[in-house]
């Protein structure tokens, strides 16, 4: 992205809101959801061999039942109410984890109810954590469908419990603490022949059978560190665990190759095979940055191919497969009557395509290269430019794109670059040249949309466009800015390209050069672009997408340039992200000047950070879980997109009319361009400018120069604006909480 306004900063963000989602989300995987339960506490929903019935366990006082006891709910009910439920457990003490015999006609649960009839106490968070119990009292027990016991499967001190049957009804497996450890076990059907599989030190537990009986998959805590193991087995002393950090693993039914398949971070739970048994579903909440929030989701075995399921609500879990794989049934809080009410749902599962989820592993071979040392920073003009446009050329030949208006992949222009950023002398221009790479996915629609990013830099700085002093010489590599964006615009090519979908819009892939010297590249193809492409309803723009920090921010602007896009934004957001709406079309990076043409614009950004415009922009510093999740993200957006009647562009407003003063003077930082209502948050400070010099640091927040008090952007645009150089004013900061004043000289 080009800098503007001598500020080392990407673009002026303005008429912001943030916000947290509540829309309903798209969930393409789930289709005809229903409501099976209403009220109370209902998890753990589990079909019968014949896919017609579910035991649940519940949790309802409504009706009578303090803590969780074993229902069954039959399918083929006309309505679904708390009268549809049928007791199938003891009612006395506490149950869980129920499971249906082969025959259809016995259940399988564990119960405390003959240690005491009353509910055990749930367990009381210790220093704020939230704790799982693990019942000593609990057994393994075998019920007709009217209630009655048949058989007790286990009978030994301690936990015995979450049993589970494998499909061609030879093997029942569960997890036990008799080794003194949470350990899973198998045992025949009749309860014979018991074995430990399990032997790492953790809770292992919540396992499921493969559908063709020869693996299980289940979650494991495993405490790595010497702290986290303490923690672990005094909690498990007290017949606790803490459930905070768990991931998936496979092993055979005989404890063989054990594999860990995710390694994502906090709780990953709740494991179910997918029919081919090559995929599993499961819950987590790896990706939530603040609260309470699980969603499902889907990985292969081989840890590959992660993607978001459910995107409603906060608390989705327990999912199951009918035995014919059609249905999904699972828990979730979603459409709740009240607080903390969590219901069963049952929903069509619609098997998705596997060539429209973004490779982690393409992305970083296409940023890896275009942010090489080889490409000598991707300078306009340059060899590296041009081995970059060579290098996307392949790439759109490979997908079979189509050139650009039937003619060609490039787009060449001329322009002249000033490379003196002071002189007001045209005659010291310089002449210089550049190519865009485009190409054309026909599908035959009425309507276009461009999907564009550009892909040159500041290469050795030949065009004094660096943050860093004294940097002539020196490859800025742009991985961020932007070889990020370049490598999200190829891979939605290959994903819209290569999937089994021909979507009623087609797609123009446009790769811009000239951006750094000012939006050169894109300004020359929106001038004949409807001219050749009359039908063009948006432009989305990917710029810097491969910083997403801790807190998962990311900055969508233009949304106000179709009344349809904040809606469509909002429902779509990966989980646990937290996105603010930008409504303004212009700003500087490319979709300005297709916004100007009055296109409906949409731009994605994770923001700056201290290495923009600098040599250090590298390829090791890009979050790859944050691009790919953004390539999903902008491929959902699309979509949706393309799914409209119509697309009515709408002017927006530069903050409500507000213009840039000029001003003379530069204090050296970054700004957050987010209006905070506090003050102007300092995001970087260049080494050698005035704020370095007078001690001004990153996390900041400015708020006053002189007597000019500053509450975002633009108040500090309007005090440098009244100030010349020399001048030397009292500049008052925020600093954890407490004002310091110090003198700067400008």
């Amino acid at each position: 992205m080009f800098q503007t306004i001598n500020f080392n900063k990407k673009f002026l963000l303005v008429l912001i809101t943030s916000f947290s989602v509540l829309a309903p989300a798209q969930e393409k995987h789930l289709k005809n959801i229903k409501q099976l339960t209403f009220g109370g506490d209902n998890a753990e929903a589990y079909f019968s061999p014949k896919g017609d019935k579910l035991t649940l366990q519940v949790t309802n006082k409504a009706f009578g039942v303090s803590c969780d006891q074993i229902f069954m709910l039959d399918l083929k009910a006309q309505e679904f109410n708390e009268k549809s439920l049928q007791l199938v457990s003891t009612g006395k003490g506490r149950t869980t984890c129920s499971y249906y015999m082969p025959d259809g006609k016995h259940i399988l649960y564990a119960s405390t109810h003959a240690s005491d009839h009353a509910c055990p106490a749930p367990p009381k968070p210790i220093e704020g954590k939230y704790l799982w119990a693990i019942y000593p009292e609990f057994d393994i027990y075998i019920a007709d469908l009217k209630g009655n016991i048949t058989k007790q499967l286990t009978n030994t001190p301690g936990y015995d419990a979450e049993a589970v049957v494998s499909p061609n009804g030879k093997k029942i497996a569960f997890t036990s603490i008799r080794s003194g450890d949470l350990e899973i076990y198998t045992m025949d059907i009749d309860g014979s022949n018991l074995k430990q599989i399990t032997f790492g030190l953790g809770y292992d537990g919540g396992c499921f059978f493969s559908h063709d009986s020869k693996k299980i998959v289940f979650r494991s805590s495993r405490p790595k560190t010497a702290e986290a193991v303490k923690e672990y087995k005094d909690l498990l002393a007290q017949n606790l665990v803490a459930p905070s950090e768990m991931e998936i693993y496979t092993c055979n039914i005989d404890g063989s190759d054990l594999k860990q398949i995710t390694n994502l971070g906090k709780a990953n739970w709740a494991p179910y095979f997918h029919p081919t048994d090559k995929k599993i579903i499961f819950s987590s909440n790896h990706h939530s940055t603040r609260g309470y929030d699980f969603q499902l989701f889907m990985i292969d075995t081989d840890g590959e191919n992660l993607q978001q399921i459910t995107y409603e609500s906060e608390f989705n879990a327990f999912p199951m497969f009918s035995p014919d794989g059609k249905k999904l049934v699972f828990s979730s809080n979603r459409m709740q009557s009240k607080p903390r009410e969590t219901n069963v749902f049952i929903a069509d599962w619609i098997e998705g395509d596997k060539t429209e989820i973004a490779q982690p592993k393409t992305l970083k071979k296409h940023i890896s290269y275009l942010s090489s040392d080889e490409l000598q920073g991707r300078l306009t003009g340059s060899v590296g430019e041009k081995k970059a446009a060579a290098y996307i050329v392949k790439e759109f030949k490979s997908l079979g794109l189509k050139p650009y208006a039937n003619q060609s992949y490039l787009q060449t222009f001329n322009y002249k670059v000033k490379i003196n950023p002071h002189s007001t002398d045209p005659s010291s221009d310089k002449a210089n040249s550049g190519t865009n790479v485009i190409a054309f996915l026909d599908n035959k629609a009425s309507k276009t949309i461009v999907i564009g990013a550009h892909y040159d830099h500041l290469g050795l700085n030949e065009h004094n466009h660096s943050s860093k002093p004294n940097s002539h010489g020196e490859i800025h590599n742009g991985a961020d800015d932007n070889a990020s964006g370049v490598a999200a615009v190829l891979e939605l090519a290959r994903m819209f390209s290569q999937n089994k979908t021909k979507e009623n819009v087609n797609y123009l892939f446009a790769l811009f050069s000239g951006e750094e010297d000012g939006l050169i590249g894109s300004k020359h193809m929106a001038e004949t672009l409807k001219n050749l492409y009359p039908n063009v309803v948006t432009m989305i723009n990917l710029d810097m997408i491969g910083r997403l920090d801790k807190d998962k921010s990311l900055t969508v602007g233009g949304i106000g340039t179709a009344p349809e896009f904040s809606t469509i934004i909002t429902k779509n957001k990966p989980a646990g992200f937290n996105v603010t709406l930008d409504n303004a079309g212009q700003g500087p990076s490319d979709h300005t000047s297709f916004y100007l043409k009055d296109i409906p614009v949409l731009f994605f950004f994770t923001g700056t950070h201290a290495d923009y415009h600098k040599p250090s922009d590298d390829e090791d510093k890009i979050n790859y879980y944050g691009v790919r999740n953004i390539v999903d993200y902008v491929f959902r957006v699309s979509n949706e997109i393309a799914s409209l009647d119509k697309i009515e562009f709408t002017q927006t407003a530069m903050n409500a009319g507000k213009t840039v003063p000029k001003y003379k003077v530069t204090l050296g930082i970054m700004p957050d361009y987010t209006d905070h209502g506090d003050g102007l948050h300092i995001d970087g400070v260049t080494e050698n400018r005035p704020a370095h010099v007078a001690g001004i640091l990153e996390g900041d927040i400015l708020v006053k120069i002189g007597d000019c008090e500053i509450k975002e952007v633009y108040g500090y645009m309007d005090c440098l604006a009244k100030l010349t150089v020399g001048d030397e004013k009292d500049v008052t900061v925020m600093r954890n909480g407490k004002p310091i004043t110090m003198k700067v000289k400008f």
